[in-house]
């Protein structure tokens, strides 16, 4: 690396950051850069060559990760990049280039890198060291934490496709895995296997049915599967049984016969037992996608679909706005699931955790609730009590040390356990009860459920009824504007398909969220 790399500001660097007032981050990234790449991070950087030749070290590494966050911060694509190089001062400035002529980096390069940087968990060293320097900045010597959890919908880059067209498309890219491993062209295998489904782009163009008429899509199912089975028997016959299920080609055949098992279910009205038709509801966990096979189904509300992932972030409550940790999972996967590897990342990273806020959909993961009995604070919103117009158990006195519920009319019984859960009144003292048409309409006695976690979901209802508690939970808008900022830098759809990329790409978005979070603290310092 040059010498410019450490400088002060040249005056002709001056002149270039002082039109970009409105763009703060070059300016950030061109004074602070030494501060973000210390000797560790400079170290993993060049750890991530570490198959280069003897002798070679990795050049211009530090250069290659600004680029980096360069790109993320402000949209630019892969081909971009050597350009934006070249004829961009503002890039050439905060790379320590200003005046050089020609591309500093390739597009192979800027590829390169990124598939390294993945491979060897860099984004995370990066992130780790953007969260020293803001709590250090912010004085914080010690590393007790206190934590906002929360997610938002990241909508996935891969093509949403109906059952035709997923099993359609795997066929033909078996079809075109299979010529390419056979040395064949398209044409030809087509032609063997007499498969013409994989010649035309469309697969519904190819079946040409009335999707109104259900006998025609019923038909047009058989005609696709047999498309799938011929091909089968083509590559059996050419290949053998035994290395027709070698990858690639074993690949390609396993995930149309996943594809079909999630989506297809024996026809009932078919007794010889060997038409399928499309399965009547949705399978758990279906792949939604052929270009993304990561990508699923997801909700963030009842009323709000969406098709992709979910990325988690972890904030301090401290330094509002700083990301800790990431995850990205699929849009299915419930709420609670990635919780534990979140705290995990934040302990690993040196924090020691001594309060949690979450929403309640996190409320459900067995490690939280082991860490709040050995001592974490955790503060949400207790889940919610629903009975129509009908009490709900907020209305029954519930003494857990004394083991008994008291109904809104003074009846008192023994409750059971929080294992079986299920406390039932009397049948006689409900039905003469004055308040029964408030409380339920079966014809047995009113039931209550106890929560394996009762005390402690007493416990959040109580601290919400006090103006400290409420006070507490409005702290949590510093996650949602976090997540907001995250939502602007990396946007509303993934960059990448497949969950590791997209773990990765949240990541280097923290990153810059972090630096915009850091730039305060660092002029004030």
């Amino acid at each position: 690396m040059s010498d410019d790399w450490v400088q002060e500001l040249s005056v002709e660097e001056e002149a270039v950051l002082r039109l970009c007032k409105k763009q703060p981050l070059w300016r950030f990234l061109r004074e602070q850069r030494t501060a973000l790449f210390n000797e560790p991070v400079k170290a993993s950087l060049v750890a991530m060559y570490s198959d280069s030749p003897r002798g070679r070290p990795p050049k211009n590494v530090e250069q290659k990760a600004l680029a980096m966050l360069l790109q993320v911060a402000f949209s630019a694509p892969d081909h971009e990049v050597p350009t934006l190089t070249a004829v961009d001062k503002r890039w050439q400035v905060v790379l320590g280039c200003l005046g050089d002529s020609g591309t500093l980096l390739s597009q192979g390069t800027v590829h390169d890198f990124r598939t390294r940087a993945i491979s060897a968990g860099f984004a995370s060293v990066l992130l780790e060291r953007t969260v020293a320097l803001a709590r250090e900045k912010k004085g914080f010597s010690h590393t007790r934490l206190r934590a906002l959890i929360d997610s938002s919908p990241l909508l996935g880059a891969g093509r949403v496709e109906d059952t035709f067209n997923l099993i359609g498309r795997g066929i033909s890219h078996l079809a075109k895995t299979a010529a390419a491993e056979l040395d064949k062209s398209v044409e030809e295998v087509i032609d063997e296997a007499g498969v013409p489904l994989v010649s035309h782009s469309s697969v519904k163009a190819w079946l040409d049915f009335d999707w109104s008429d259900k006998p025609a899509r019923a038909d047009a199912l058989q005609q696709l599967i047999g498309q799938f089975e011929a091909l089968c028997n083509w590559l059996e016959s050419t290949l053998g049984a035994q290395e027709m299920k070698k990858p690639p080609i074993g690949e390609h055949i396993a995930q149309v016969e996943r594809l079909m098992e999630q989506d297809l279910e024996p026809d009932p009205n078919d007794p010889s037992g060997t038409r399928r038709q499309v399965r009547r509801g949705t399978t758990k966990n279906r792949q939604i996608s052929l270009s993304d096979g990561d990508m699923r189904h997801g909700r963030k509300s009842k009323t709000k679909a969406f098709n992709g992932y979910k990325r988690h972030v972890v904030v301090d409550a401290d330094i509002p706005g700083l990301v800790h940790a990431t995850e990205v999972v699929a849009a299915n996967v419930p709420e609670h699931e990635p919780l534990a590897r979140l705290l995990r990342s934040v302990e690993a990273a040196g924090a020691e955790l001594v309060e949690v806020q979450v929403d309640r959909g996190y409320i459900p993961s067995a490690d939280l609730m082991a860490r709040r009995r050995a001592g974490l604070r955790v503060l949400s919103k207790a889940p919610t009590l629903r009975n129509g117009e009908l009490f709900t158990k907020n209305d029954f006195t519930v003494d857990l040390d004394n083991g008994t519920i008291t109904c809104p009319a003074g009846s008192t019984v023994k409750a059971k356990g929080t294992k079986t859960g299920v406390t039932t009144f009397p049948a006689a003292t409900c039905a003469a009860c004055s308040k029964r048409g408030q409380c339920t309409t079966s014809n047995k006695g009113r039931s209550i459920r106890l929560h394996p976690e009762e005390a402690f979901h007493q416990q959040l209802r109580a601290e919400l009824a006090t103006s400290k508690g409420r006070q507490s939970a409005r702290e949590r808008v510093q996650v949602e504007h976090a997540l907001a900022r995250v939502g602007q830098i990396q946007g509303r759809r993934a960059r990448f398909k497949g969950l590791k990329k997209n773990q990765f790409d949240l990541q280097r978005t923290a990153i810059i969220n972090n630096c915009y979070v850091l730039m305060p603290l660092m002029a004030a310092a």
